[in-house]
């Protein structure tokens, strides 16, 4: 189970270099229910994941590159492409900042996730995070996936 909140942001933090981070890829096979391939830097993943917002089933299967690449040309729409940002929180937590690249460059969300709903509904987000997207699709990476410009 994935139970994670999400927000736009505005300002990033000043010190966003200190951080470890991530090279992603991903392609959609479908968008309902979603299937996606993922590269992350050296490693490839299937997902399966069912409908929801806050809280979805998730599915994830490794693949080689080979499969990786031969499925990501079966996909559907915008290859998506961001580097992801690993924040740790006192709480253990951690963000997953995703600044994104071109034909969403300029894109910047933040995802948490929880291990519970309980949690995930008392989170108090750090105050430089900006608008509350986890109750709309719009910016699930499935939606954008699609978007046509």
């Amino acid at each position: 189970m994935e139970i994670e909140r999400k927000f736009l942001i505005n300002t990033l933090p000043g010190n966003l270099d200190s951080y470890s981070f991530h090279t992603l890829e991903q392609a959609y096979l479908c968008t309902e229910p979603v299937v996606r391939v993922r590269r992350s830097d050296d490693e490839y993943i299937l997902t399966y994941k069912s409908k929801g917002l806050m809280s979805r089933e998730e599915y994830n299967l490794p693949l080689t590159a080979e499969s990786y690449e031969h499925l990501k040309a079966k996909a559907d729409g915008n290859v998506i492409r961001k580097r992801r940002y690993l924040i740790p929180l006192e709480s253990g937590l951690t963000i997953e900042l995703d600044l994104f690249e071109p034909p969403f460059e300029g894109l910047i969300l933040a995802e948490v996730e929880f291990p519970s709903e309980e949690e995930a509904n008392a989170f108090l987000p750090p105050a430089w995070f900006g608008e509350e997207v986890t109750w709309s699709t719009e910016y699930h990476n499935s939606t954008l996936s699609q978007k046509k410009f």
